[in-house]
């Protein structure tokens, strides 16, 4: 401040769309406001909520029979839950999985990617907190 002209906003809350909570427990991240958007964006506010992101035990290849999908929209929504990784890591595994078919998305990886929105609807408050 002694060689530039500085204000002091304060504490840091937002930062890349990421919200940042301090206080002397230590310092805490989280995505919550991203997860409604991301709901509204994609048009998920009415579907039902699941208990986990992908069916137990179901196998998610590469579906070469299936019906194609529109891969724009697809690459979108993995998109967006790559951004969610930061914060999510319950989102780690099944993110990574759908991702591999972004060049020739099915009906099978639409459906995986919007469970995976449906789980994401009611279960914001399990993993979105994360101590750094």
């Amino acid at each position: 401040m002694d060689e530039f002209n500085m204000t002091d906003l304060g504490k840091m809350r937002y930062f890349l769309g990421i919200e940042v909570m301090q206080n002397a427990d230590g310092i805490f991240i989280c995505q919550r406001k991203y997860v409604v958007e991301l709901i509204e964006r994609f048009g998920m506010q009415n579907y039902n909520s699941v208990c986990n992101p992908i069916v137990p035990g179901q196998q998610v290849g590469r579906d070469e029979a299936g019906v194609k999908v529109d891969s724009t929209l697809y690459k979108k929504m993995v998109g967006s839950l790559m951004y969610l990784i930061a914060t999510r890591p319950d989102l780690m595994f099944v993110v990574s999985l759908i991702s591999r078919f972004m060049a020739n998305p099915t009906e099978l990886h639409f459906t995986t990617a919007k469970r995976i929105m449906r789980y994401l609807k009611g279960n914001s408050g399990i993993w979105d907190m994360i101590s750094t």
